[in-house]
C-alpha cells in the first residue's frame, strides 16, 4: 500500500502541507511585506496576531478533517461491536476509505458475516436437536456433575415431575447427588465415578424402565451424564406372560399325562386286583383325559379368537332370557353348596340389537362357575343387568358379584391373561378350569365391542362388570374378531 494511502501517511502529508503553507506565507509575503510597509511595532504585532488566528483556524480545520477520517470510523466500529455483543449480528459498518481504517471496517464486516452464519447454523442445529428430543417417545434427561437436571425433553420432564413426587427411602439433602431421582441415583454415581456407559432396568411403582446412562466427559473431569429412559413395562409383561405360558402349559399338560401314564401302567401290570379299584383307576384316567381335552379345546378356541377366525352369529337377543337360562343352570348347584344365588328383576329394555347368544352365555357361564368355586357356603352371588346411557348410545351393563375370597389388588391387572392365577399355591379341584376361561371371556366380550372389568376387595368379594352396546357396529365387530 502506498504511504500516502495510510493513516500515518495522511497525517505526515497534512503536517508537511501545513508547515509548507506557513513557511511560504512568511517567506514570500509577510516578511517582505513587513519590511516595506510596517514601521510601527504595534502594527507588526497586530499582523502576527492575525497570522496566529489564521493558523488556529487552519489547524482547527485539519483537526475536523482528521476527526472525520480517523476518529469517527473508529467510533462507528465501536458502536457496531457493542451491537454485535448484544446479539444484533446484522450490524455492518460503512467503508469510507481504502486505508487501514477501511481495511479494519472490511475485516469487521467479514467477521460479522461469518459470526452471523455461525450463529444461524448453531440455532438451526439447536432447533433440530430440540425437535428430535421433543419427538422422541423415550425420556431424555441431562444431569450436571452435581446431579441437577439441566436439559430434558417433555417426556423426561414429565417423568422427573412424577418421580420427584415420590418419597424415596434414602431421600436426604445430605446424601450425595440428592437432586437425582431415587431410582437413578446409584446408576448416576457409578457412571460418573467409573466414566463408562451403563444399562440397567429400574422398577418404579408398577412400571419397568430401561435406563441407558452415558457420562459427559471433558478433558480433565466428568461434567455430568445423559440418561435415556424407555418404558418397557409392556415388553416386560409380555415376556413374563410368555415364560408363564410355557411353564403353565407344561404344568397343566404334564400333570394329567403323568396320572394317565401311571394309572395305565398300573392297569397293564395288573397291580390292581379288585374290579372296584380297576374301575376307580379307569375313572381317573377318563377324568384326566377330559381335563386335557378341555385344555386343548380352550387353547384352540383362544388361538382362533386371537387369529381372527372367530365366527359370530349376531341376532336380536333378549338379555332377560339369557340371564334366565344361566340362572337356572347354576341354581341347583348353588343350592347344593348352600350359596344364595340371586338375579335382578326382568326389564323389557334389556335387549341387544345384535349379539351372539351362545357366546354371551359362555361368558356368563364361565364367570358364574368361577364365582361358585371361590365363594364359601353361606355367602351369596348376585346376577344383575340394567340399561344405562353412554356417550355413543345406550349400553347394557351386566354384573356378577360374589362374596368370595376376593382377588389381591396386585393381581387384578393380570387376571385376564392366559393361565394367570391369583392363587399362588396353584390349588385346583379335579374338575377345575384350565386357566384360560377369563382370557376367552375377554375376547368374546370385545368381539361384541364391549368391555369387561373386575373390582375386588380381598376377603369381601369380587364383581365382574360387562358393558355391551345395544347397537353393535357390524364392521367394527368384524374387525375386532379379525385383529
Amino acid at each position: 500500500m502506498a504511504i500516502w494511502r495510510t493513516v500515518v501517511g495522511k497525517l505526515w502529508l497534512t503536517i508537511i502541507g501545513l508547515v509548507a503553507v506557513v513557511i511560504v506565507t512568511l517567506g514570500l509575503f509577510l516578511l517582505e511585506y513587513i519590511d516595506l510597509t510596517f514601521t510601527d511595532p504595534v502594527k507588526i504585532k497586530r499582523l502576527f496576531t492575525y497570522a496566529g488566528l489564521m493558523g488556529f483556524l487552519l489547524t482547527t480545520f485539519f483537526a475536523f478533517f482528521l476527526l472525520t477520517k480517523i476518529t469517527q470510523p473508529l467510533r462507528e466500529m465501536k458502536d457496531a461491536a457493542n451491537r454485535v455483543t448484544k446479539g444484533d449480528y446484522t450490524t455492518r459498518v460503512a467503508i469510507r476509505s481504502s486505508d487501514e481504517i477501511g481495511d479494519l471496517a472490511t475485516s469487521f464486516n467479514q467477521m460479522a458475516t461469518e459470526l452471523q452464519t455461525l450463529i444461524r447454523d448453531i440455532q438451526h442445529e439447536r432447533d433440530h436437536l430440540s425437535s428430535v428430543l421433543k419427538s422422541m417417545t423415550d425420556a431424555v434427561i441431562t444431569f450436571d456433575a452435581a446431579g441437577c437436571a439441566i436439559l430434558t425433553n417433555p417426556q423426561g420432564q414429565h417423568l422427573l415431575d412424577d418421580w420427584n413426587s415420590v418419597e424415596w427411602s434414602d431421600e436426604d439433602e445430605s446424601v450425595p447427588f440428592a437432586a437425582v431421582p431415587g431410582p437413578l441415583r446409584e446408576t448416576f454415581r457409578n457412571v460418573t465415578s467409573g466414566v463408562k456407559e451403563l444399562t440397567v432396568k429400574v422398577h418404579v411403582k408398577s412400571d419397568v424402565w430401561s435406563v441407558v446412562m452415558t457420562p459427559l466427559a471433558s478433558d480433565d473431569a466428568v461434567r455430568g451424564a445423559v440418561a435415556v429412559l424407555r418404558d418397557v413395562t409392556e415388553e416386560f409383561r409380555v415376556d413374563k406372560m410368555r415364560k408363564d405360558f410355557v411353564a403353565n402349559v407344561s404344568h397343566e399338560i404334564r400333570t394329567p399325562l403323568s396320572m394317565v401314564q401311571g394309572y395305565s401302567e398300573a392297569l397293564l401290570d395288573d397291580i390292581v386286583a379288585s374290579p372296584e379299584e380297576r374301575r376307580e383307576l379307569v375313572q381317573v384316567i377318563h377324568d384326566e383325559s377330559l381335563r386335557m381335552g378341555r385344555l386343548v379345546k380352550d387353547l384352540l378356541d383362544l388361538a382362533r379368537m386371537e387369529a381372527g377366525h372367530l365366527e359370530m352369529n349376531y341376532q336380536h337377543l333378549d338379555v332377560n332370557a339369557l340371564m334366565g337360562r344361566v340362572y337356572r343352570k347354576f341354581s341347583a348347584l348353588a343350592k347344593e353348596r348352600h350359596i344364595a344365588l340371586s338375579r335382578s328383576v326382568e326389564d323389557p329394555a334389556l335387549v341387544l340389537e345384535a349379539a351372539d347368544g351362545d357366546r354371551l352365555e359362555q361368558v356368563l357361564t364361565n364367570l358364574l362357575d368361577n364365582a361358585l368355586r371361590h365363594t364359601p357356603a353361606g355367602a351369596g352371588i348376585a346376577l344383575s343387568a340394567q340399561r344405562i346411557e353412554g356417550t355413543k348410545g345406550d349400553l347394557i351393563e351386566i354384573k356378577i358379584a360374589d362374596e368370595g375370597q376376593g382377588i389381591p389388588r396386585q393381581d387384578l391387572p393380570y387376571i385376564f391373561d392366559r393361565f394367570y392365577k391369583a392363587d399362588k399355591a396353584r390349588k385346583r379341584e379335579s374338575n377345575g378350569g384350565t386357566g384360560l376361561g377369563l382370557a376367552i371371556v375377554k375376547n368374546l366380550v370385545e368381539a361384541h365391542n364391549g368391555k369387561i372389568r373386575a373390582e375386588s376387595i380381598e376377603g369381601e368379594g369380587t364383581t365382574f362388570t360387562i358393558v355391551l352396546p345395544v347397537v353393535v357396529n357390524r364392521k367394527k365387530a368384524a374387525k375386532s374378531t379379525r385383529r
